[in-house]
């Protein structure tokens, strides 16, 4: 007997041992993932007088030190304390429910006159449009097309990379979508003189600040999973910082016949 999960009237299965992991892995080194010119990952052996932290080397236990951009370095997740002055805003303070019923989409973003990529509203409603259920869930997880393996490693900082229209994130409010989790280094442009207009609106901040709705960059979703309807567990650290190194993981939902 599977586990079931409500949504929109209905009740699907899915199976929690059949979990699709959509985040990048953080380790050491230039060829993970990196944007926004953050350091890479470090991993540091602790010593401590005659104690080494690294088995290998002799000590007893393993023991590092990790050095780590969250906002740069492989999957992360954030709350709108990213474009707040209040320290006080923290992702493990506005992040208090971990499973949600999301929906994958992928959409190809469209050239625009100035040279960039950009996901449009109209292209990801005419995506949805095309799937069986229209429902919107409260989580929208969004693959951007073509879907290139070199995702997981790409060096974004300076190439000005893909991001998405404002009036998109707009659209997510308006139909209260939660979470927001993109294949992207950031809904917003990489140099836009701070404007960040996606963030703004998807958190309708200063104005009525979404205070548990979050987005999560840098995931990868590989191309056997299908676009649909998904459970999604978002997994973070419990730091008390604006943004969190994330595990995003999805399980296909199967709707079960009506009684």
């Amino acid at each position: 007997m599977l586990p079931t999960y409500p949504f929109a009237g209905r009740t699907y299965s899915f199976d929690p041992a059949a979990p699709l992991d959509i985040s990048l892995p953080l380790a050491p080194g230039p060829e993970q993932v990196n944007c926004f010119w953050a350091e890479p990952v470090q991993f540091d052996t602790i010593r401590v007088g005659s104690f080494v932290g690294s088995v290998a080397l002799g000590g007893s236990t393993n023991y590092q030190r990790v050095h780590v951009t969250p906002h740069g370095n492989g999957t992360h997740t954030e709350c709108y304390g990213h474009i707040s002055p209040d320290p006080a805003v923290t992702l493990n303070q506005c992040l208090r429910r971990f499973l949600w019923v999301a929906r994958l989409v992928s959409v190809a973003p469209r050239p625009q006159p100035n040279g960039d990529l950009v996901v449009m509203l109209a292209d990801l409603q005419a995506a949805l449009a095309l799937q069986p259920d229209r429902a919107i869930p409260e989580a929208l997880v969004l693959r951007t097309l073509p879907n290139d393996p070199a995702k997981r490693h790409r060096q974004y900082s300076g190439t000005n990379p893909t991001y998405i229209e404002p009036a998109l994130a707009e659209w997510l409010v308006e139909h209260r979508v939660q979470h927001f989790l993109l294949d992207l280094p950031s809904v917003d442009r990489e140099e836009d003189a701070g404007q960040l207009l996606a963030h703004h609106a998807f958190w309708q901040y200063p104005a009525q600040p979404r205070y548990a709705a979050t987005i999560t960059e840098l995931i990868f979703v590989p191309d056997e999973v299908a676009d649909g309807l998904y459970l999604l567990n978002l997994q973070i650290t419990s730091l008390e910082l604006d943004a969190s190194p994330s595990k995003p993981v999805l399980y296909a939902l199967n709707p079960l016949p009506a009684v």
